[in-house]
């Protein structure tokens, strides 16, 4: 194992514990990262000193660079740095207990073989010592090795107390097995499914970490089965739960919209890194609950679920206590507009359609077609084809009206200083009714996105609503 503690660090530890005399170990996800070759391996790495944590992080802190700032824990009896590109945290061995209504435990002094019993998995609490005559040597008393040769997330004692002591481990224990693709092991996820609704303790904060680290695995659809399967899924996102099922009238049936956004899901993280277009693949249909219904001889619709959807976005990020800021804004109008392209590669392509396309979208139109292309989920290759087909229609399209009306980042030709400035009026209706006509003149192709055309526009409106230029048109 020493392959694991090459980094100059672990020199350094292992220099301080053993002039104090102190044993110490590396454990948990580090080592495990280590043992699979992980291509991005764990940046925490977590020591487990048999004493006094707080005074060996000093102490190594000290020794590594005077000016590194020691942040301490007192009532967890934990300490931790940061020196490069890790994140150092010191903790005396412990043992643990909790109280029924909180993950916050009480922790007392204990041995190195209770402390790995109070991790979540075997796979994290194999550790490796530092010290200078066993340097190396490792200690695996729960099969934490074995469970890694045969990719088994399991916990070190009973599962149920395990996951009732700390119900957020129920989460970790899905995230792990999809970012590692891992199995969890059959007793471990019946616990998870016993012991569900113990998720309600967790903040928001928490859960909605391990949803974005989900997300941001390679194929993220199979944490969510997971969260499904397990009845986590009810209890932490009740709207995109809701999308599950199918519903038949008349020999007619609709997909099932949660499989289906999953695969749209599956389908966009093959392209993209950016959690956020992520969850906007993932919430892209939530509203179809809301909006479903049912016509003899036409059959199932969804009219209007981009709109519902897109209103429904302010309150799910505010429930996740994710961010309500241009992110939440970004996510929100793809799931407005991602009907948009789709019903212009059924169509002909005006060019009107287009420029409000591009004016809408802005600088995420790109994102946009790429949720679209993900949004495409048909089993019949000719069909899928030929929807890809007409998209790149649609692209080119896009960019020769982008190429010529400049409208990704539109900025009126004419403003609202200049209308006021030509009429000699204050703020007020007359100057929004001529800021819209101006708009909606260039997006219909009427006239071009050029100041010239606009200034023309703007002084014909203003005389019709009464006004009267005071700046020379010719000026």
């Amino acid at each position: 194992m020493n392959i694991c503690l090459n980094d100059k660090i672990f020199k350094t530890l292992s220099e301080v514990v053993t002039e104090d005399n102190v044993k110490a170990y590396v454990i948990g996800g580090y080592i495990r990262d280590c043992i699979l070759k992980r291509d991005h391996p764990e940046k925490d790495i977590d020591i487990v000193v048999i004493g006094n944590g707080i005074k060996i992080a000093r102490r190594v802190a000290r020794k590594l660079d005077q000016n590194i700032k020691v942040s301490i824990f007192k009532n967890f009896g934990t300490a931790m740095f940061r020196f490069n590109e890790y994140e150092i945290e010191f903790v005396g061995a412990r043992r643990e207990s909790y109280s029924r209504d909180s993950r916050k435990p009480e922790v007392e002094a204990g041995t190195l073989e209770e402390d790995q019993k109070r991790r979540d998995f075997t796979i994290n609490a194999l550790a490796v010592s530092i010290n200078n005559e066993t340097y190396g040597q490792f200690l695996d008393p729960f099969g934490g090795l074995d469970d890694i040769r045969n990719k088994i997330i399991r916990t070190p004692c009973n599962p149920d107390k395990t996951f009732s002591d700390d119900p957020l481990r129920m989460m970790r224990a899905i995230r792990l097995a999809i970012q590692l693709n891992f199995k969890i092991e059959d007793d471990t996820f019946r616990s998870i499914t016993a012991n569900a609704s113990r998720i309600e303790i967790v903040s928001p904060e928490r859960i909605t970490a391990e949803l974005n680290k989900i997300l941001m695995c390679g194929q993220p659809s199979r944490g969510f089965i997971l969260l499904e399967k397990s009845g986590l899924l009810r209890l932490i996102f009740p709207e995109l739960d809701n999308l599950k099922g199918v519903d038949k009238k008349d020999g007619k049936a609709h997909k099932d919209n949660f499989h289906h956004s999953l695969k749209v899901l599956d389908n966009i993280s093959k392209h993209t890194d950016n959690l956020w277009l992520r969850w906007a693949a993932l919430l892209h249909d939530i509203a179809k609950p809301l909006t479903k219904k049912y016509t003899p001889g036409s059959g199932w619709s969804f009219h209007g679920h981009e709109y519902i959807g897109s209103k429904m976005i302010p309150d799910i990020f505010r429930k996740l206590r994710l961010p309500l800021n241009e992110k939440m804004k970004y996510v929100r109008k793809l799931v407005d507009l991602h009907l948009r392209p789709i019903v212009l590669s059924q169509e002909t392509v005006t060019d009107s359609a287009v420029r409000r396309l591009l004016y809408e979208a802005g600088d995420d139109i790109d994102d946009l077609m790429m949720l679209c292309e993900a949004d495409i989920t048909s089993k019949n290759e000719a069909i899928k084809t030929r929807h890809l087909e007409n998209f790149q229609l649609v692209r080119n399209k896009l960019k020769e009206t982008e190429e010529k009306d400049a409208l990704r980042k539109f900025q009126p030709p004419v403003d609202g200083s200049e209308i006021m400035a030509a009429f000699g009026i204050k703020p007020g209706k007359e100057v929004g009714i001529i800021k819209t006509t101006i708009r909606e003149a260039i997006l219909d192709g009427k006239i071009p996105n050029q100041h010239d055309a606009a200034w023309k526009l703007m002084i014909e409106t203003g005389k019709e609503l009464g006004l009267t230029p005071v700046i020379d048109p010719a000026e």
